[in-house]
């Protein structure tokens, strides 16, 4: 059970030059949740995928180490996005138009390993949230997030319209669920301001979201 919450709540990283095969993989019950991606050159190729080019013709080219793909993370998501696995031959044609000719490119690629069944559960302000599990199995927390996100909540709708639509979200609520909750049975604990602290403006209602598995 450890090695695989240990490896459910990691953060992957995966890269290779141009020319190269890139494999992603997560483990039985769960698949990939790409969560960032860039594909193009921002080292020089002594640093990183050396140039493959003849010496002489990289000498006369200068290598351009301000160069990305825009597509990069869509891409990723077509090819990976809620697979078990994924493996492709990087080059510039699958990103479309290459962002700098003449220069070796790399993609690098950042993901996390979501579990297959997963709930979610929100408390408003102030509520308790109160997780649980059936006998024999215990919580896996995969992500927690307290204060307010861009799209809001439906579950708790903000009453204080004349408040600007602002993003803020407590830095440690992961680490404080996982403490609180990870590998029990059951647990409980308040959306305050007093466990989480209070990544908001004054007077901004915020909530508690939890994703987890059995």
């Amino acid at each position: 059970f450890a090695g695989y919450i240990s490896q459910v709540l990691k953060n992957y990283t995966d890269h290779a030059c141009d020319g190269e095969y890139v494999s992603l993989r997560c483990p039985h019950r769960t698949t990939i949740s790409i969560q960032s991606s860039f594909y193009g050159r921002i080292v020089p190729s002594h640093q990183m995928c050396p140039s493959r080019y003849p010496h002489s013709y990289a000498t006369l080219i200068k290598e351009d180490v301000a160069c990305s793909a825009g597509t990069s993370l869509q891409k990723m998501l077509d090819e990976c996005q809620d697979r078990r696995s994924c493996q492709f031959l990087v080059n510039s044609r699958l990103f479309g138009a290459d962002p700098c000719p003449g220069t070796g490119k790399y993609l690098l690629v950042w993901y996390k390993c979501r579990p297959n069944e997963y709930k979610s559960k929100v408390a408003c302000e102030d509520d308790k949230l109160r997780l649980s599990c059936k006998k024999s199995m215990v919580i896996a927390i995969y992500s927690a997030i307290f204060g307010r996100t861009q799209g809001g909540s439906l579950e708790c709708p903000y009453q204080n319209l004349g408040v600007p639509m602002i993003e803020c979200q407590s830095a440690t609520a992961l680490q404080l669920m996982i403490k609180r909750c990870h590998g029990k049975r059951s647990c409980s604990i308040y959306a305050s301001t007093y466990e989480f602290g209070d990544p908001c403006y004054p007077g901004i209602r915020k909530h508690l979201n939890v994703i987890y598995t059995c």
